[in-house]
């Protein structure tokens, strides 16, 4: 581990001295994530990206990409673009990333199960604004928004998210 790593304690995610609460999947942590299971994958996984609401916030760093209106992420897993950004109009099962609510409006992106996804083991697994404080996600890492916007101005891309093993 290095001092740029993320790193999931029990008592909250470790960065560059700080320990950040933060909310993990419904269904806990897993070794072998699927598609739908709510879990939160162990490993250590890279930050590949980050997103923005432009309308919403500033730009959190030269390297962020703007959230459009049309940008979706594919969720199905017959779909060739599964676990990828997507557009608008989506013949597949996909997530809005441009949310009515605050959850995505500042996102990072981590390599779970990509570049090569394989089927069923499981998408977007990115880190978030949560919506409050111990309400679980859909299997992201979830953080209140001041902490969110700390660490987005202090990772690089492929700064890790390390989840140890359970």
């Amino acid at each position: 581990m290095t001092p740029n790593d993320l790193v999931l304690t029990p008592r909250g995610v470790r960065f560059r001295g700080q320990l950040f609460p933060c909310s993990i999947g419904k269904g806990g942590l897993s070794n072998s994530k699927r598609e739908g299971d709510g879990a939160t994958p162990t490993g250590a996984h890279r930050i590949t990206g980050m997103l923005y609401r432009p309308d919403r916030i500033a730009t959190p760093t030269f390297w962020a990409r703007a959230i459009g209106p049309w940008d979706l992420w594919s969720d199905d897993t017959s779909d060739n673009n599964y676990n990828r950004l997507v557009s608008a109009p989506y013949p597949f099962s996909h997530e809005k990333l441009r949310r009515a609510d605050p959850l995505y409006d500042l996102v990072f992106i981590t390599d779970w199960n990509w570049p090569n996804a394989v089927a069923g083991r499981g998408s977007a697994i990115f880190l978030h604004q949560w919506r409050r404080p111990g309400y679980p996600t859909e299997g992201c890492v979830a953080f209140r928004r001041e902490h969110l916007h700390w660490i987005a101005r202090k990772i690089v891309p492929g700064t890790r998210l390390i989840i140890p093993a359970v």
